[in-house]
């Protein structure tokens, strides 16, 4: 893309999250999130499936054996695999009308890190600051009973413009297997907040918003072996779609943005790991 495109395409972008403010479109229906619940149904039966042995437990292994062999030699050698998916029912595509569903898996190799040590860090969040600076501005573990954790996080994301969220999750973590672990982890709450550090910052209401996003889940398939953990991680997010005068300039921007935070995450997360000390975890 030349300078002159991409700055159409930026100024293109930013008007229409500065004109979605204000729009009645942005605005969460029920039809919408149905859909995306269908969604999410749908794909979570595919992964019940590996969690259960009936299919592979990463998605890696699924591939026919010479593009396996290669992506496992990609993760070793310390890539990140990040692919998009999409979810059929009875072979037909879901429309999420009035919204977007995005629907990537990224995976990446811890060399020399255990699964104890990865489960461990992963439920750290009141390290996230630190850990995934600056996506994660602020991070609280609300409460904890078991294995299951509710969690806040205030979000910053910048692409043309600045978006800041406040997050609360429901995540629960679930030992398959001595080398294996599932972690699933939900969005229950999202807030976009408004003039972020100044007297002014609050909420806008929930739903009622830009919809840079009003759903995320994701789920995390653990595997210790070769050395090594794999982390799997599969990410699907909701947000409002794009006016149609906007789509062929903005939805590229757009549709990238899920993508680069995944591949923003394992990375970090991979960095996080290599130089956190071994400690034990109840998990």
């Amino acid at each position: 893309m030349t300078k002159a495109a991409a700055t159409v395409v930026a100024g293109c972008a930013a008007l229409w999250v500065a004109a979605a403010d204000g729009l009645s479109a942005a605005e969460l229906g029920v039809r919408t999130l149905e859909a995306f619940e269908r969604y999410v149904r749908i794909t979570e039966i595919r992964m019940e499936r590996q969690i259960g042995g009936k299919s592979p437990f990463l998605l890696v292994d699924s591939l026919p054996e010479s593009q396996r062999v290669a992506v496992l030699a990609r993760l070793r050698a310390g890539d990140v695999v990040v692919d998009r998916l999409e979810t059929h029912d009875a072979g037909r595509a879901i429309d999420v009308s009035a919204g977007m569903c995005h629907h990537w898996s990224g995976t990446v190799f811890a060399a020399g890190v255990p699964l104890e040590r990865t489960v461990y860090a992963m439920q750290a969040y009141d390290r996230y600051p630190q850990m995934y600076r600056p996506a994660v501005r602020r991070a609280k573990t609300l409460s904890r009973t078991g294995d299951r954790f509710n969690v806040s996080m205030q979000l910053f994301t910048k692409k043309v413009v600045s978006v800041v969220l406040n997050v609360e999750y429901d995540i629960r973590y679930v030992r398959i297997a001595p080398t294996r672990a599932f972690v699933r982890s939900s969005s229950t709450r999202i807030a976009e907040v408004q003039d972020p550090d100044t007297p002014n910052e609050r909420e806008k209401p929930v739903g009622q918003d830009t919809g840079f996003l009003w759903r995320f889940n994701n789920y995390c398939s653990l595997e210790e072996r070769d050395g090594g953990t794999y982390i799997q991680c599969e990410s699907l997010s909701l947000t409002r779609d794009i006016p149609s005068g906007f789509a062929w300039l903005v939805k590229p921007l757009v549709t990238s943005i899920p993508k680069e935070s995944l591949e923003f995450t394992l990375t970090a997360m991979r960095a996080a790991l290599v130089r956190t000390e071994v400690r034990s975890s109840q998990f």
